[in-house]
């Protein structure tokens, strides 16, 4: 460690106690400008972030965007911005992507004349910390928002922080107990993960959780991300490796996918039947990954 990492992180935290100290003394308007100081700080960027919302003072992420903004300290979506060279503003940047997303999933949807806001529930899975589904609460309302994720924290947090319901996933895809179905099951960069053996398996466990009527929407790494990535698929058009951006979950059980639309297409007609299919949209989540949506008879 450097002499100036040192200066930094001491700075960093010498604000954070300075912003608690004025806040114990009731002074709202100093330990806004003494933590919006601290939030630039990336050693104890969250902590001054949360100190910020927990207490609505100026500068709150939650008057800006109209939405419960809290982050938890364990979400490895959020350490990956806060990690990553090309973040200025890590905060702005995740909340900014969960908007991204929300615009990206209603523009799917209306492709298909299925609007989310007339949708009366959906099953967010593999939600992770919430970096989605705060912005899904705001559209619909906590009532319709159902939320699963392997990890027991990610989904404690969304419930205590979202008002959602939630329930704990498993590793073995049929392992996991529905408590309903859905009209909507949205799966966000699950299956850009998943290894060859759990694939089609999850593919046709989610579907079982669709509603009559309903939809699966799941993305994939298509060829844009695996060109991006210097990446060769192989003959099936498929390619893992094990490591991702999750420090929760095994690299052998949850790594980085990549599949070509023929592979994902011959895994949709040979799990579900090719009629499943009533859309896709490539590179249309971030740029980077391709939608696919499923409709049950």
């Amino acid at each position: 460690m450097t002499a100036n990492t040192d200066i930094q992180t001491s700075r960093g935290l010498q604000l954070l106690q300075e912003g608690r100290d004025l806040l114990a003394r009731g002074d709202r308007t100093g330990a806004a400008q003494v933590l919006a100081r601290a939030r630039d700080e990336r050693d104890v960027m969250l902590a001054a972030h949360a100190l910020i919302e927990a207490h609505d003072l100026v500068g709150s992420y939650n008057n800006v965007m109209g939405l419960n903004c809290a982050i938890s300290e364990h979400d490895d979506i959020f350490g990956f911005f806060l990690g990553h060279h090309s973040s200025r503003n890590p905060l702005r940047d995740y909340l900014a992507d969960g908007w991204r997303t929300l615009s990206e999933l209603m523009l799917l949807l209306e492709a298909v004349d299925k609007p989310l806001l007339k949708t009366p529930s959906v099953l967010e899975f593999a939600s992770g910390h919430g970096r989605f589904t705060r912005h899904l609460v705001k559209a619909l309302g906590p009532t319709r928002v159902v939320v699963s994720d392997v990890v027991p924290s990610a989904v404690e947090f969304s419930r205590r922080t979202f008002g959602v319901e939630g329930f704990l996933s498993a590793s073995t895809p049929e392992a996991v107990q529905w408590p309903g179905r859905y009209d909507l099951v949205f799966v966000l960069s699950l299956f850009s993960h998943l290894p060859k053996a759990t694939w089609s398996r999850w593919l046709k466990v989610l579907f079982d959780a669709v509603a009559p009527g309903g939809l699966l929407v799941f993305s994939t790494h298509g060829i844009k991300a695996a060109h991006f990535d210097h990446v060769t698929l192989d003959a099936e058009g498929y390619f893992f490796a094990a490591s991702s951006e999750s420090s929760a979950i095994d690299g052998q059980e949850y790594g980085t996918t990549f599949t070509s639309e023929p592979f994902v297409l011959a895994r949709i007609a040979e799990t579900l039947g090719a009629d499943k299919l009533v859309h896709k949209a490539p590179v249309h989540f971030w740029n980077h990954q391709d939608a696919y949506v499923l409709r049950k008879p």
